[in-house]
């Protein structure tokens, strides 16, 4: 199963992976516009789909007494894949697994050893499990970065709308973030219609506020730092973000 990720989830994923530990919800909801309660409800969500599936430290272990990092490539049957990947990571040593999709060396292990005489031994546990080791290499760098699709600078979409997206039916879906300056701020969705900032058409699906999700009415208010999702209808998509962003 996948989880469809939206203009809000990506931001708060490249903030994370760029620095999780020096970033707070606040810094990144003022980055995005949003409340902080939005983003700790984003990050639960994604947490629990598993899309951020943990935070890790980096370690630079060659510092760390001079100890070494080995990457094994080995080839596995394919349908033992899984079993032995978790058999290799309960050696002692290993620090990271990767099982690809590939015939030949479709199962990759990163290891620490104090000295080569450990790597050497954690080879040979490997090779306890029927794990065919096909080359072993000193690693001398690991450099990371965040993915760079999901940067603010390779956002296609306005600052203002986070998701637009058409289904398969040809229904059209803005999702937008309300800002302070709109004139919807303060006002009811039905005043809005009858003023004309709102096509009486537009169906307003829901309203994520603090990280709380509303079902709108007629009757419900409008605040900054709201994201919005609605279907515009006969609305133009300029017209939404008009309405909704505070642009002339």
């Amino acid at each position: 199963m996948t989880h469809r990720l939206d203009e809000i989830d990506k931001r708060i994923v490249h903030a994370l992976m760029d620095d999780a530990r020096n970033t707070s919800a606040p810094m990144i909801a003022e980055d995005l516009h949003v409340s902080p309660g939005t983003v700790r409800n984003r990050i639960d969500r994604l947490e629990e789909e598993g899309v951020i599936q943990g935070y890790t430290a980096t370690v630079n272990f060659e510092r760390a007494d001079g100890r070494l990092t080995s990457l094994y490539m080995c080839t596995v049957p394919a349908a033992e894949r899984e079993r032995l990947a978790l058999a290799a990571q309960a050696i002692p040593g290993v620090i990271n697994v990767r099982v690809l999709m590939a015939g030949r060396r479709d199962l990759q292990v990163v290891a620490v050893g104090e000295t080569t005489e450990d790597l050497r031994g954690i080879a040979r546990s490997l090779s306890e499990l029927d794990i065919q080791i096909e080359d072993e290499e000193l690693v001398q760098t690991e450099i990371r970065s965040p993915y760079k699709p999901f940067s603010p600078e390779n956002s296609v979409q306005s600052p203002g709308a986070t998701e637009l997206l058409t289904l398969p039916d040809g229904t059209n879906v803005v999702e937008v973030v309300v800002s302070p300056g709109s004139d919807v701020v303060g006002r009811s969705l039905n005043e809005d219609r009858q003023d004309g900032v709102l096509d009486p058409e537009a169906v307003v699906v829901s309203i994520e506020r603090d990280g709380e999700i509303l079902r709108p009415t007629d009757g419900t208010v409008l605040q900054a730092d709201d994201v919005v999702t609605l279907l515009p209808r006969e609305m133009d998509e300029r017209d939404v973000l008009n309405a909704f962003d505070g642009r002339e």
